[in-house]
């Protein structure tokens, strides 16, 4: 998967399930004067797809890479298989689902009541949970765009995090220096939206310390 690929439009017909290995998916919520928030992400701790699980066959959201990274494609009809084969294929994948809606309404709390020091804490936080490095790429334009925030208020709070040695930042790369100290700069939201995976195996972002 490449940075800014589009994966799927909002109702679009599924043709696959995407399973990330690593980097960062961004659903995302268009408005008509141009403006866009992310809903939610995912990372390796899940797909997208899901929609098909809540008997929908068409995308929810327009699903476009954040991070680049790598992903398996399954085409639908391998998913119908599993299903109707494995119970347990069903059952983790609702789970997810279940999970997946909790990460949506702690956002839409979170956008709301907390501040943008926060919410870039959180954004980044879980990133750091989905990379396999402490290093990876996005920009402070592509991170605005996911949080609706102004490009200069995450320039602000990124530079103040890089004064304070918690991250490097350079153009289109961050780095996690002091991830304790990027923890105490968040809100709850984040340990909320991280304990909603915690079913997850030792593979998935729930467990992984970076």
């Amino acid at each position: 998967m490449t940075t800014g690929e589009l994966l799927y439009e909002e109702d679009e017909t599924f043709t696959h399930a995407i399973f990330p290995h690593t980097g960062v998916i961004s659903l995302m919520a268009e408005m008509d004067d141009g403006r866009s928030v992310e809903k939610a992400s995912i990372g390796n701790e899940g797909y997208v797809g899901f929609a098909m699980m809540l008997g929908g066959g068409t995308a929810i959201s327009r699903s476009v890479v954040r991070i680049g990274g790598d992903a398996s494609w399954l085409p639908l009809t391998s998913i119908d298989y599993a299903l109707a084969e494995f119970p347990c294929v069903h059952d983790v994948m609702m789970r997810y689902a279940k999970s997946l809606v909790a990460q949506l309404l702690h956002s839409v709390a979170c956008n709301s009541l907390h501040s943008a020091d926060q919410r870039i804490a959180r954004w980044l936080l879980h990133a750091h949970d989905r990379m396999a490095e402490k290093t990876f790429q996005i920009t402070q334009e592509s991170m605005s765009q996911v949080l609706g925030l102004r490009r200069a208020t995450v320039g602000a709070t990124c530079t103040a995090l890089l004064n304070a040695g918690v991250l490097d930042h350079t153009r289109g790369s961050v780095t996690i220096r002091d991830r304790v100290a990027l923890e105490g700069r968040c809100c709850e939201c984040y340990g909320r939206i991280r304990g909603a995976f915690e079913w997850q195996n030792d593979g998935g972002w729930a467990t992984r310390q970076g």
